[in-house]
């Protein structure tokens, strides 16, 4: 079998002889000059050797991707060369074993020309590393540790003396450190005790001790900062620390979480710590009425989403009674993916409108020009700015059809309405940009793969596109409330929040919300491997590729976790696995996977499983090797609990334009690890026929349901009967179930651990690190590799002229290219995104600052005037400023009485009045 050869463009010097290599100097660094290097190799994408002579001489005919565009020629020794070139049996072109990679020039040792076939021996030179290298930053978080020791210390030297405590007794620590925080001691001199009380309480409700690193991440949360913690390191537990101490002063505190089930789900599981230790929690969900938001926000620690707490914000403040009331004073946030939330949500605000006028029948004619007009000749389209405009043949066809004159005549707007619907066309794509549910758009949030219910898009753009699905058309919308989530979360006089994934972003964070970006170190170090990444020509190479990947990985046994960026991706990707006969899961925005999300997620790392998740920001679910038993242990009692006790979906909805689906609690029998004992089952079976007995048949709300369902999960002190034996059916669960899945985990561990697969750059790095950031948690092996291609909308949209040129020079669709060129082109285009959206972040934030001012005081006033008793004092008060405002308007200071322009002021007054 041949060696690598080197293969070089014309523009460049040649090669050194064997000669000149014996006599180069050995202290003299040679410039560095481009180079290709051509090599394939069985074990898929780490090159070694060539397999046929003829891919050499093929890639050789190929186009150089140097700006010169000159033809590459092959420089090599005579005896070399074979008598005759042998075309390989296998067509190389769906091979997917070769790579093509640009190398710089390394001088070479003498010897011959073994030392000439040589490949560079470092794995960071293999220019494909796109990801692989810039994400390892060099901060580890070790000098956080150091800062933190001697607290740290000091709370661990507690601990003997609470374990010593009783229940009682340590709940009463919480009533005396509340009298102290009272008493304005210091939330910081607190700090030790409450910490050491938490971890105690946490031990005992959750069978959890907060390892010494999420104390450091209660800290740094406590200091108003940003903990930026791996993934699996426990930052819901994190988040009860620095709420239960500062809600010692009685005056509240939030967890925000991105969406309903996480917040929930926090609620119902941590959310037990502070409550065993008397603080009461709330939780709010969608569905609620104002007196139940009311009743849960003035709890000591409220968990909700960010986007409910906006709108009650505005809500609150578009009240016309007190009684609509039912936020209280902001006091202390703590954001949970922080980045997901203040970064990736910025660019969109928050806003209440109200119907409008009806729609208008033009939407449907607008969609039928826009489906008959073609690109470029009809019009043009800017996929980076979003925006669409018409050609001069567009123009005068449009108005041809529509018998207008002008299209932008004021009492027609026709070209809103054209214009909206190529967009719907062209730039919102079903099962990328929005779903079809019923007869309904709604919108897939692009970070988290998740379904907005709920939000419509503005200024007529929804109502062009459900013009485009042929579905009714809803009313217009006129804005009544508006604020964005960058100073609605600076209202808060202290903020802060934790994420895997934020120092990426630290010069955002620091620079619009004065937050700090603070690394926590790992409980046990990483060793997950990132690999080199993978970049085609096109896109089908690329799917390829990453079929062959997940078959490759599915073998040897090791689970497999792909991101996609879109539903449309996820499915045909499916079906593509399918065709290979891998089973698989699929999580995306369609309702029936949503529904199982959690389910999904959490047995992600089961011997050979295959996960496909449009994107895992945020899912909030760890995934561990060989499955999670308690959880599948506590899905198989859900299962029989709850269609026995949750009454059926009734009353009023407020948050939402129709009922929700049907809920259905069937858990997918293939995720579960064994059939349970019939023992089991009898014990099961009998604590859920004692639950209906003592609750009722179908009486309680499934919020309900699931809390006391959770507190039977848990390990915290029970006097309650019924839990007591829902406990004990969920142990014996647990303890089957657990003898499979410890197994389960020390075959994946040997195989490798969890193999994460990327498939497409996001807009941000941070994003990308969210999807590697699921392997390898809590010192678990595991590896990532992102496969990409020139043809990504990222690569394609923002590259530039560089990226066309490579996508015209390299001309074979399966081989992958490893090349330092297309690495700087590639990670040049990400910041180009990252730049862009920021500077869109930040304009929207200026904007918003402007109003911001006048908002505040209004809103400010008007909460004064809708609380006071008595308004005559208020009426009194704005008449002296506004006669103030008068008088300084038409007098000035300096003019005596006797020029006052006493008529110019008499007419002034009767305007105002």
């Amino acid at each position: 079998m041949l060696e690598p050869y080197l293969l070089r463009s014309p523009s460049l010097s040649t090669f050194p002889s064997k000669q000149e290599l014996k006599n180069f100097p050995q202290k003299e660094k040679p410039e560095e000059k481009e180079e290709i290097l051509i090599t394939t190799n069985p074990s898929l994408y780490n090159p070694s050797k060539f397999q046929s002579l003829a891919l050499a001489m093929a890639m050789a005919t190929a186009t150089s991707p140097f700006p010169t565009a000159t033809p590459v020629s092959m420089s090599m020794p005579t005896a070399f060369i074979p008598n005759k070139v042998l075309t390989p049996s296998t067509n190389f072109l769906h091979n997917p074993h070769t790579v093509i990679s640009h190398l710089p020039q390394k001088p070479r040792q003498s010897g011959g020309l073994t030392a000439r076939r040589k490949r560079p021996e470092p794995v960071s030179a293999s220019l494909g590393g796109l990801l692989g290298g810039i994400f390892k930053g060099t901060d580890t978080g070790e000098g956080t540790r150091q800062k933190y020791a001697d607290t740290v210390g000091l709370i661990t030297r507690l601990e003997p003396e609470m374990s010593k405590l009783s229940d009682s007794e340590l709940r009463q620590r919480t009533s005396a450190l509340k009298e102290r925080a009272q008493n304005n001691e210091s939330l910081d001199s607190l700090l030790p005790e409450a910490f050491a009380v938490v971890r105690e309480a946490s031990k005992r409700v959750l069978g959890l001790r907060p390892f010494d690193v999420q104390l450091i991440g209660g800290m740094v949360l406590h200091k108003g900062e940003i903990a930026e913690m791996r993934t699996g390191e426990g930052k819901t537990l994190v988040a009860v620390l620095p709420a239960y101490l500062n809600a010692l002063s009685g005056k509240g505190v939030h967890i925000v979480t991105v969406n309903d089930y996480l917040a929930r789900r926090d609620c119902e599981w941590v959310g037990q710590v502070p409550r065993f230790l008397g603080l009461q929690v709330g939780l709010i969900q969608q569905n609620m009425s104002s007196a139940q938001r009311r009743e849960n926000y003035l709890c000591d620690i409220t968990y909700v989403t960010n986007s409910e707490l906006g709108f009650d914000y505005l809500r609150d403040n578009l009240a016309t009674s007190v009684d609509e009331l039912v936020l209280r004073d902001f006091n202390f946030c703590v954001i949970d993916e922080v980045d997901s939330i203040l970064i990736d949500e910025a660019r969109t605000p928050l806003i209440i409108s109200g119907p409008a006028e009806k729609p208008s029948d033009s939407y449907y004619k607008a969609a039928k020009i826009a489906a008959a007009f073609e690109r470029d000749l009809h019009y043009t389209v800017d996929e980076k700015q979003k925006t669409v405009l018409l050609t001069e043949q567009g123009y005068e066809d449009t108005e041809e059809i529509l018998n207008v004159k002008d299209l932008y005549d004021p009492r027609e707007q026709w070209a809103l309405y054209i214009l909206n619907a190529i967009k719907a066309k062209e730039l919102f794509l079903r099962d990328v940009n929005y779903i079809i549910r019923g007869k309904e758009v709604l919108i897939v949030d692009e970070f988290t793969g998740r379904v907005m219910q709920g939000r419509r898009w503005s200024d007529g753009l929804h109502q062009a596109v459900e013009a485009k699905e042929g579905l009714p058309i809803q009313n217009e919308t006129v804005t009544l409330a508006s604020i964005s989530y960058q100073n609605f979360f600076l209202q808060f006089p202290k903020l802060c929040g934790m994420t895997g994934t934020a120092a990426t972003e630290s010069t955002e964070f620091e620079s619009i919300y004065k937050l700090k970006v603070t690394i926590v170190p790992t409980n046990k170090p990483m060793i997950r491997k990132d690999e080199s990444d993978v970049v085609f020509r096109v896109a089908n190479g690329k799917w390829r590729a990453v079929v062959i990947e997940i078959t490759r990985m599915h073998k040897t046994g090791r689970p497999v976790l792909v991101g996609t960026t879109s539903v449309e991706q996820s499915d045909a990707l499916s079906e593509q696995l399918h065709e290979a006969g891998i089973p698989h899961e699929v999580l995306n925005a369609k309702p029936e996977n949503v529904e199982r999300e959690a389910e999904i997620v959490a047995q992600s790392g089961r011997l050979g499983a295959v996960t496909i998740a449009t994107n895992m920001a945020g899912r909030g679910t760890d995934i561990i090797l060989g499955g999670n038993a308690e959880f599948m242990a506590r899905l198989k009692l859900r299962e029989m609990l709850m269609p026995r006790v949750v009454k059926p979906i009734e009353g009023v909805f407020e948050s939402v334009k129709k009922l929700p689906p049907r809920k259905t609690w069937k858990v997918n029998e293939n995720i579960l690890p064994c059939d349970l004992s019939e023992r089991t089952i009898s014990t099961a079976e009998a604590a859920v026929e004692l639950a209906v007995k003592a609750w009722g048949k179908r009486s309680l709300t499934e919020l309900e349901a699931e809390e006391r369902l959770s507190y039977s999960c848990e390990k915290g002190p029970i006097r309650d009967e019924v839990i007591a034996q829902l406990r004990d059916a969920f142990t014996k669960i647990v303890g089957e179930y657990k003898i499979y899945t410890e197994e389960e985990r020390k075959k994946v561990v040997s195989a490798g651990g969890l193999h994460v697969v990327g498939t497409e750059r996001h807009e941000a790095r941070r994003i990308d690190n969210q999807l590697r950031g699921r392997s390898g948690r809590q010192g678990d092996p595991g590896s990532s590799r992102f496969f990409l291609s020139l043809e990504d909308n990222i690569f394609r949209i923002f590259g530039g002229d560089r990226i066309q040129g490579l996508m015209r020079a390299f001309r074979v669709e399966d081989l992958p290219i490893e090349s330092k060129m297309l690495t700087k082109a590639l990670d040049e285009a990400q910041r180009k995104v990252e730049n862009y959206f920021f500077d869109i972040r930040k304009q929207l934030f200026e904007y918003d600052e402007v109003l911001n001012s006048q908002r505040d005081r209004v809103y400010t006033e008007r909460r004064r005037a809708l609380q006071s008793d008595d308004l005559q004092p208020l009426m009194i008060e704005y008449a002296e400023l506004t006669m103030d405002d008068i008088l300084e308007a038409n007098i000035g200071r300096d003019i005596p009485k006797e020029s006052w322009e006493l008529a110019k002021l008499i007419a002034k007054l009767q305007q105002v009045d």
